[in-house]
């Protein structure tokens, strides 16, 4: 950190293209007369699926000064922008890592940070993505895992997610979970077009998040993020931070379906997530059961609440009561899950998890929202 709050920030990124995709959105103000500076940083807006307006005047001569969401000011450009009107949102642009005098241009113009190329690609690529998207509030987003096998985790995140996108949120569910047979099944959208997990295997740093949304098929008016039936069964952890972070920089509301392992590649989306809820049926094998995944997604995931559902206990289990449960494990009580029968034979009619509004489900999944403003990530339950 240096005078007046300016940084210098660093990484690396490959990128093949000159020049900014044809569907880009609004992008940046550059000023250079520098070519090979003009031709990296516009090979940095392509990456970022930005459109930026090239100037090589000063800012007295352009309109775009106090307008543009974020103004790059090559070095070489210093001395003419030198008088502009101080403003947010100035990065200097350089490449010479040993040139001092940097730093006092970069007071003089009022920067908020220096960048020297190539060592900061990666950070004004997100930078800039930053401002062709649009940066407003994170997707509030809710993980759900089940304390043992069987105990309706993936019903639950089906039913979240189509009872806030049938509220008129925006609505995007990712399955986390490889061997789970996949999230489109039970909402009925197997053959849906759209892309599937695999496809994004290989994902590093940036995603788009409008383009990932777009990607994915659309079922029940919300975005669905499963697998397909291919042989795949993980993806990088590094692939889950870029795919869910572009998720949630969409806004609304995230839900994530989780295994009960955690593994790197789970610690990753469980990184990512407001609120945790834990899905346990109310005997003691359950709770004996969950107590280990409570305490794996604990050690990542702070919010962690548990959801007990009734009716799934089989007979002479011992039934514990709601409160017992949420004490042994010593997590706080999300909600009493109320039993919903015929949720198979509506599946197998098309109506998913939580579709009938009138019905136990979708009531404890409004009821949900309601205590959790979607405009209000890590809001209280």
């Amino acid at each position: 950190m240096c005078e007046r709050g300016t940084e210098i920030v660093g990484a690396v990124i490959s990128w093949g293209g000159t020049a900014p995709p044809e569907g880009g959105r609004g992008g940046p103000l550059i000023l250079t007369e520098d070519v090979e500076l003009l031709d990296d940083l516009l090979r940095l807006c392509a990456a970022a699926g930005a459109r930026p307006e090239v100037h090589h005047g000063g800012p007295e001569r352009e309109q775009g000064w106090d307008s543009a969401p974020l103004v790059l000011v090559g070095d070489d450009a210093a001395d003419r922008v030198r008088g502009a009107t101080h403003r947010r949102g100035v990065v200097l642009v350089g490449r010479d890592q040993d040139d001092s005098g940097v730093w006092r241009r970069a007071v003089e113009i009022g920067a908020e940070h220096v960048l020297l190329l190539p060592d900061g690609e990666q950070w004004l690529v997100d930078r800039i993505a930053d401002v062709a998207e649009g940066v407003g509030r994170s997707a509030l987003t809710v993980g759900v895992i089940g304390g043992r096998g069987g105990a309706g985790a993936s019903t639950l995140a089906c039913a979240l997610a189509v009872t806030a996108a049938r509220e008129g949120r925006r609505t995007m569910l990712v399955d986390a979970d490889p061997l789970g047979g996949g999230l489109d099944v039970l909402l009925g959208g197997e053959t849906a077009e759209g892309l599937r997990w695999p496809a994004f295997a290989d994902s590093r740093g940036r995603v788009g998040g409008e383009a990932l949304e777009e990607s994915l098929p659309e079922l029940h008016a919300l975005r669905v993020l499963s697998w397909d039936r291919g042989e795949a069964v993980a993806v990088a952890p590094e692939a889950v931070r870029a795919v869910v972070s572009a998720a949630r920089r969409r806004g609304g509301v995230v839900v994530v379906d989780l295994p009960r392992r955690v593994d790197e590649t789970v610690a990753e989306a469980l990184a990512q997530v407001d609120l945790g809820l834990l899905v346990v049926p109310p005997e003691l094998r359950a709770v004996a059961g969950a107590r280990r995944v409570a305490s794996a997604a604990g050690m990542v995931q702070r919010d962690l609440r548990v959801v007990v559902p009734t009716g799934a206990a089989p007979p002479g289990a011992g039934v514990l009561d709601p409160e017992e449960v949420a004490g042994l494990l010593g997590l706080p009580l999300a909600g009493v899950l109320p039993w919903e029968a015929g949720l198979s034979a509506a599946q197998a009619a098309g109506v998913p998890p939580g579709g009938a509004a009138r019905g136990p489900l979708a009531r404890f999944c409004a009821a949900f929202w309601d205590r959790v403003p979607a405009d209000a990530p890590g809001g209280g339950v």
